[in-house]
């Protein structure tokens, strides 16, 4: 049950990173590079208050991994940029589209060669995001497109570097606390170039103490109890409620070629990470 609350919880949190950056970034509330500076600040106060009033302020074995606060801050920087140009649901479809092709690719090159049904299933997934990239006035424009699958690519290390956290918040709070220098060297490049306003500050907020401080923190500790499979399927909600909440509270039109194309990729991927998964079972049961 816990496990259950924690991943409904933090896929909640997913999506809600989702619908408040381009709440922030497509009513130009506030620019791509502020709202990512004042995000990460956001996480890493939050991150480190819970840490210290749960901890009394002990130094704790956990202190995540310079790997990993790279790829959240990569992560972090990309999602930013790419929502300008991008609406919330095809951002979000992208984004785990790219997580999965990234697990899938780990696999490969950790020596796993794909069976025919992954096979068939990366064939349809790849033919829903070509489909979903054609020329026409409802295709996303190119440049969201490659930040956002940058984006997925880091997310996806992000999370491999969790799984077998023994201590969630702590590896989650010293992850943020690591992107630092980074935010600081953002801060002096986009200093000059910032525009800010009240709500863009608020939504950026929001989006850094509770969707990702909070959110991945509740991420790491639900994947203690998920196999990868479970993992990377249940990530694949994130989309439906992204698009969901970016059609509620964006007024963002929910498209035909997003509902056609989104059925495809989701569905290859899935049938990618089943067809492994049963794959794996009729091995371990013939043993």
């Amino acid at each position: 049950m816990k496990t259950a609350l924690y991943t409904l919880i933090a896929l909640l949190a997913f999506a809600g990173n989702s619908i408040l950056c381009r709440l922030a970034l497509g009513d130009e509330a506030i620019d791509a590079a502020s709202f990512t500076i004042i995000r990460l600040l956001a996480g890493i106060v939050t991150l480190l208050v819970i840490l210290k009033l749960t901890r009394g302020g002990d130094p704790s074995p956990s202190k995540g991994s310079w790997k990993a606060a790279g790829y959240l801050f990569l992560y972090a920087i990309t999602f930013s940029y790419a929502y300008v140009s991008i609406e919330t649901g095809v951002g979000a479809l992208i984004l785990f589209c790219a997580v999965q092709i990234t697990m899938i690719l780990v696999q490969l090159i950790n020596g796993k060669r794909l069976i025919a049904l992954e096979w068939l299933g990366v064939l349809v997934a790849f033919g829903g995001l070509v489909y979903l990239l054609l020329p026409g006035a409802q295709a996303p424009s190119f440049s969201g497109f490659v930040l956002m699958a940058i984006a997925g690519v880091a997310w996806g290390g992000y999370t491999l570097a969790g799984r077998g956290s023994a201590n969630p918040l702590a590896d989650t709070s010293y992850n943020f606390l690591r992107t630092l220098p980074l935010v600081v060297a953002l801060l002096l490049v986009s200093l000059q170039q910032a525009e800010l306003s009240q709500r863009g500050i608020l939504l950026a907020v929001m989006s850094g103490a509770v969707a990702s401080g909070i959110g991945y923190t509740i991420w790491y500790m639900a994947l203690g109890g998920l196999s990868a499979v479970q993992a990377a399927v249940l990530q694949l909600i994130v989309p439906v409620i992204a698009a969901i909440g970016g059609v509620i509270f964006a007024d963002e039109p929910l498209s035909l070629r997003l509902v056609l194309s989104g059925l495809l990729i989701l569905g290859g991927i899935l049938v990618v990470i089943l067809g492994r998964y049963h794959h794996d079972q009729q091995a371990l049961s013939r043993s």
